[in-house]
């Protein structure tokens, strides 16, 4: 069994991620402090132990920036690494879209409209993704740089948890939560570890 792990990476921060706003198709940049929070990705990996040697990546804007400016080196864009399609549901806050669906849950419920995309739809591309992932890690461990909601699932897909388990895992801008094995078993090893440079 390899050692080898995984680095779910989530993009910096963008005026949308700050706001709150769902942003799936909408191709927007890093902010400032997006871009220096990108940059801090590495000392990160470094105290987790991790060293990529196969990096997959979104082919979205944010987290090509992300990547880049993280220094990894890329091995594939990924389309399947795409964030959740949140259909018409798009550039709205979890608040305004409550007000049409009060209840509603991305993980549940998915996006809305004929361009939204189900929870099975979602759980479905993680699982391929996961399989890549998987027979990546023969040769040392994988970096995923990809978006907030869509690694929350590949997370509870790798411990073989149904997609609406990913309600219950945070994972903020450039923060990352790593997978891995322990006694034949797959585990989250950490989750949602942010930049720790200011602690001594």
């Amino acid at each position: 069994m390899s050692n080898s792990r995984i680095a779910l990476i989530r993009h910096g921060q963008t005026e949308w991620s700050q706001s709150g706003r769902h942003t799936s198709v909408t191709d927007i940049d890093l902010t400032a402090f997006g871009e220096e929070q990108a940059t801090r990705i590495p000392w990160v990996l470094q105290r987790l132990g991790i060293a990529p040697t196969t990096v997959l990546v979104s082919p979205r804007l944010r987290a090509q920036r992300t990547a880049a400016l993280a220094g990894l080196a890329v091995t594939q864009t990924d389309d399947e690494l795409v964030e959740f399609g949140y259909g018409d549901y798009e550039g709205l806050t979890t608040p305004q879209i409550r007000e049409l669906n009060p209840a509603w849950s991305v993980f549940r419920d998915g996006g809305a409209g004929p361009t939204g995309e189900s929870p099975a739809q979602a759980q479905a591309r993680a699982d391929r993704v996961l399989g890549r992932a998987r027979a990546a890690m023969a040769n040392g461990d994988v970096a995923l740089v990809c978006h907030g909601h869509i690694s929350r699932v590949l997370a509870v897909r790798w411990i073989e948890l149904a997609v609406q388990a990913a309600q219950g895992i945070a994972l903020d801008p450039a923060a990352i939560t790593v997978l891995g094995d322990h006694n034949g078993f797959r585990i989250i090893e950490h989750a949602n570890v942010p930049d720790l440079t200011h602690v001594v």
